[in-house]
């Protein structure tokens, strides 16, 4: 898969939004469509892609989705997640100092996250029940102006493609004293009407602070 772009820190002498702004045009002026840093576990699998949006059935992949391009030097976001968990977010790669979180936008849910498609590479959102055709509508003519790429947590009406688990368990210990040490993963991948593929992922706990998602192993159907 091609390379994401490179991007530049932010300048510590500048102010953050004036330099946010900055990214902002340049992302607007950009092509839609280009790769977005994944996590290499990820990358073959469900490769993020600038103007699109995704779903996914949990919070850690919700967090996985969007560590690839927070490692990059992407400012990430997230709405609605009024029970983020800062430690498991930086222990699957996500750098606190270049995210921004809206723990519970409340009814203004909306305009929160078109706010947050304006100015970040990344937006993972929990939306309230219910959303409809028109309005997620209006989100993804966002996501294409500003080349930005929106993760939901849950249903969506439209998503460039959609992860859910079949199946999760842990390895450890066989005598079932110690720590867990693995977990493992059998998730479906559905991009409209082609086929559904399958895989298997295998990552270490969040223990291991840099530890990214091993790479794809697919698995019969």
């Amino acid at each position: 898969m091609p390379s994401a772009a490179p991007t530049t820190t932010l300048d510590p002498a500048r102010p953050v939004v004036e330099q946010l702004r900055e990214r902002m045009a340049a992302m607007e002026s950009g092509p839609a469509a280009q790769p977005v840093a994944t996590l290499p576990g990820l990358a073959d699998l469900l490769p993020l892609r600038a103007g699109a949006a995704y779903s996914v059935d949990s919070a850690s992949w919700a967090l996985a989705m969007a560590a690839g391009a927070s490692r990059a030097g992407e400012w990430v976001g997230f709405a609605g997640w009024t029970d983020f968990g800062a430690e498991a977010a930086a222990e699957v790669g996500i750098e606190l100092t270049r995210t921004v979180l809206v723990p519970d936008p409340g009814v203004h849910w909306l305009e929160v996250t078109a706010a947050l498609v304006d100015v970040l590479r990344v937006v993972v959102l929990r939306p309230p029940a219910g959303v409809d055709q028109r309005t997620a509508g209006l989100l993804q003519s966002r996501l294409r102006t500003r080349s930005s790429v929106l993760v939901v947590q849950g249903e969506w009406p439209r998503v460039e493609a959609r992860l859910t688990t079949e199946q999760s368990w842990w390895s450890g210990p066989a005598d079932g004293g110690g720590r867990l040490e693995e977990r493992r993963a059998r998730v479906l991948v559905q991009r409209g009407a082609r086929p559904v593929q399958r895989a298997e992922l295998a990552w270490p706990t969040l223990e291991r602070l840099d530890a990214p998602l091993r790479e794809v192993r697919q698995v019969p159907g």
